[in-house]
């Protein structure tokens, strides 16, 4: 097959995760010992949460480049970011490499279409969820409908990710204001949620909500794995 670069690192709970879904991913299409050839880049996720923090984008985008070249001079075949808020630099990623980049929203927005949903909901951090580049793109390439939560509700959404998950602390409390704001978002028309942070679904899995969950993780590890195949 060929060989998967994940950048990872932000946090590197939800990278472990990334790991873990594409190893599963091989093992139940090619069976026997069959794992993933990959390479991994992971940054300092202290660097990139005070850039974000500061706004400094120019900064951050040149600290994604860079690991996407590191990783193509390494010999990966493909990129795979493993973060959804950081595919705000995904177009100057794209430019400074000779290889494919699999985009998250692209994967998900898939997903969602053979769903047959046409409104979602979406949530992550606050970049992700009040910035066009993630909503955006999934009207652009797929004519899907996305809300997001209120301004208080993403400002819950956002402080809990950076907070509690991208450092391992799972809380039964902040499950339970997840499950209440995508139950706001349902009354508002989601036929669907997409939990567009990785380290979401460490919270919050489709026993939770009553309407399908399109976790982001899971849905981008597995899609890098059929391209990885099938471009063998």
């Amino acid at each position: 097959m060929k060989t998967i670069g994940l950048i990872g690192g932000m946090s590197w709970e939800s990278s472990a995760v990334y790991y873990e879904y594409i190893n599963k991913k091989v093992q139940e299409l090619k069976g026997g010992f069959h794992s993933c050839k990959n390479i991994m880049v992971s940054v300092d996720f202290a660097e990139i949460e005070r850039l974000q923090h500061e706004n400094n984008w120019e900064m951050l985008t040149k600290l994604m480049v860079n690991a996407a070249k590191q990783l193509e001079i390494a010999g990966a075949d493909i990129i795979v970011l493993c973060t959804n808020t950081m595919h705000l630099c995904s177009n100057e990623i794209i430019k400074n490499i000779s290889i494919p980049f699999l985009h998250i929203a692209e994967a998900t927005g898939k997903e969602i279409v053979q769903r047959n949903i046409k409104k979602v909901a979406l949530i992550g951090t606050k970049f992700t969820m009040e910035k066009d580049f993630y909503k955006g793109f999934l009207t652009a390439n797929f004519k899907i409908e996305v809300i997001i939560p209120t301004a208080k509700e993403r400002q819950l959404i956002h402080d809990i990710i950076y907070n509690e998950l991208v450092v391992g602390e799972i809380k039964n409390k902040s499950r339970t204001i997840y499950k209440t704001i995508i139950s706001n978002l349902e009354k508002r028309g989601a036929n669907g949620v997409i939990l567009g942070c990785t380290e979401i679904p460490l919270l919050i899995s489709n026993t939770d909500v009553n309407i399908p969950v399109f976790n982001t993780t899971k849905i981008h590890a597995e899609k890098a794995v059929e391209w990885a195949l099938k471009n063998d």
